[in-house]
């Protein structure tokens, strides 16, 4: 994806088009072809890619063992590997630990613990997960975490991977070695997450599956986002994080109001500066003779929620509840 559309840098990814109106002389700033497919497809609500790090869990011998005893349900799913191999059945698990030779990482990483004077040794291994929404195809899911893994990591890391079905959004959990052939570790850092999820969407269309790659304050997404953790405890029901917070918000709404946070002016600004560049890219569009697409632009800017705080979006859906909970008190019994 081209990297003056988007300010890659930032970590907000705030559309980063402000040259097209200041451009120098003699030059002439125009919206590429791949820029324009980006923007239809952002405007357009094309299914956005989901790449995350999961730091759930210890980095021991051990713990990578239950992990990937988890990702294979116990021997019942299949494991892939980078090598091609397919492994399925009780203690496979192990077999990929001894040939990735994680039992010799893990004396070493210790070792190096009082030389060097680190609080925690380093970790024997990248725990990745690539999703997309219900209903995309699980087997293209994974064909295209193949081949970004094969593109990203082959014969420099090991790794192996497994697809998971069993809820709605079909997800593929990708395991990678962090040393590297090389001896260099596999740092992740929020640029990496930004050009893998560009990476899993590029492959996902030459599956012919729909998916796109931007930033959530690019789209204007104003649902928090929480650590894995915090959003499956979320989805059972037993988050302790939400609680709380449902409880001071609920505290506040019977007060008379839910009391402003200290990003709200923040939220705000950047809101009017997404809005601000949105805007030079609709006029881009209409000077390149994309009139149509400048008009969508126009009515996704102006159909965007307004940006809420955690508790702001904590409030709106107690509110929703409220009537609800009434109603189900006063209808009779049968």
């Amino acid at each position: 994806m081209p990297k003056h559309l988007l300010n890659v840098g930032s970590e907000r990814g705030l559309l980063d088009i402000g040259s097209y109106a200041r451009h120098g002389p003699g030059r002439r700033d125009r919206l590429s072809p791949a820029e324009i497919e980006l923007i239809a497809r952002t405007v357009r609500r094309t299914p956005e890619v989901m790449v995350k790090v999961l730091n759930r869990g210890g980095q021991s011998l051990a713990a990578v063992g239950r992990h990937l005893n988890y990702l294979d349900r116990d021997g019942e799913l299949e494991i892939e590997t980078d090598e091609g191999q397919r492994l399925k059945g009780g203690g496979v698990e192990q077999v990929l630990l001894d040939d990735w030779d994680l039992d010799l990482e893990e004396e070493r990483r210790t070792a190096d613990l009082k030389p060097r004077g680190m609080r925690k040794p380093p970790k024997l291994v990248q725990k990745l997960m690539f999703s997309m929404p219900a209903g995309t195809p699980p087997q293209k899911v994974l064909t295209a975490v193949k081949n970004f893994a094969r593109e990203e990591f082959g014969l420099k890391h090991r790794y192996a991977m497994v697809l998971h079905t069993d809820e709605p959004h079909p997800h593929v959990h990708l395991l990678v070695k962090a040393m590297g052939a090389d001896g260099k570790r596999l740092n992740i850092r929020r640029a990496t997450l930004r050009e893998w999820r560009r990476e899993f969407a590029r492959h996902l269309r030459d599956q012919g599956v729909a998916a796109n790659a931007t930033e959530r304050w690019v789209r204007c997404e104003t649902k928090p986002q929480k650590t894995d953790g915090i959003h499956r405890a979320a989805l059972r029901g037993a988050s302790t994080h939400y609680r709380r917070r449902a409880e001071l918000v609920a505290r506040e709404l019977a007060g008379g109001g839910v009391k402003p946070e200290p990003g709200k002016n923040r939220m705000l600004e950047t809101r009017r500066e997404v809005v601000r560049r949105w805007s030079e890219v609709a006029d881009s569009l209409v000077n390149q003779g994309h009139a149509e697409l400048a008009l969508t632009v126009r009515r996704f800017v102006d159909r965007m929620p307004s940006p809420s705080s955690e508790k702001e979006w904590l409030a709106e859906r107690l509110l929703e509840r409220r009537p609800r909970a009434r109603v189900e008190r006063e209808s009779p019994t049968r």
